[in-house]
């Protein structure tokens, strides 16, 4: 038990700013509500260790785990059907974190990309995000996805794409 524990509070050491960092950016900003799901995300994960097959990284299973979490107070809270909460999940991702804001603020052709960005649809927005500004690899992303590798790829591709055509039409 005392061996459990020990393992437990390594994961929670590793991962914790991780966790919190992706439920920061999933709901808004709401450091309240961050902190919550960061909380409850490591205690389901407690609950469900014996499911963890070890065929993702844990942060990927936690960053899971979080988003189905997410989903589910999206439900409760508005009384949204499933395909609801996921259409306002999309729509709730927030566009950097505050750091990354930061350091661009004064870069015009920065926020430009950013105002292109907004306004691509999904899945493109959220995968460009995901690898660029929360830094995620590509398995990582086919893994909360539950997609492929190569569907992340020529995804963030496309979106890349878009953003570039956009920027031309602008000037």
């Amino acid at each position: 038990m005392d061996s459990l524990y020990k393992e437990i509070n390594i994961i929670y050491q590793c991962y914790y700013k991780d966790v919190y960092r992706f439920c920061y950016e999933l709901c808004n900003q709401d450091a309240h509500l961050a902190e919550e799901l960061t909380q409850n995300t490591f205690y389901k994960a407690i609950l469900a260790a014996d499911s963890f097959k070890g065929n993702c990284e844990i942060k990927t299973w936690l960053c899971r785990i979080a988003r189905n979490d997410y989903l589910n107070y999206l439900r409760k809270e508005k009384r949204l059907s499933k395909t609801q909460a996921s259409e306002q999940l999309l729509e709730d991702i927030p566009d950097i974190r505050p750091s990354v804001l930061q350091q661009i603020e004064d870069s015009e052709s920065t926020m430009e990309i950013l105002r292109v960005l907004d306004a691509l649809e999904p899945p493109y927005a959220e995968v460009f995000r995901l690898k660029i500004i929360n830094d995620m690899e590509y398995k990582e992303i086919a893994e909360l996805y539950g997609k492929t590798e190569n569907w992340v790829r020529v995804t963030y591709y496309r979106a890349k794409q878009k953003i570039i055509e956009a920027l031309k039409q602008k000037g």
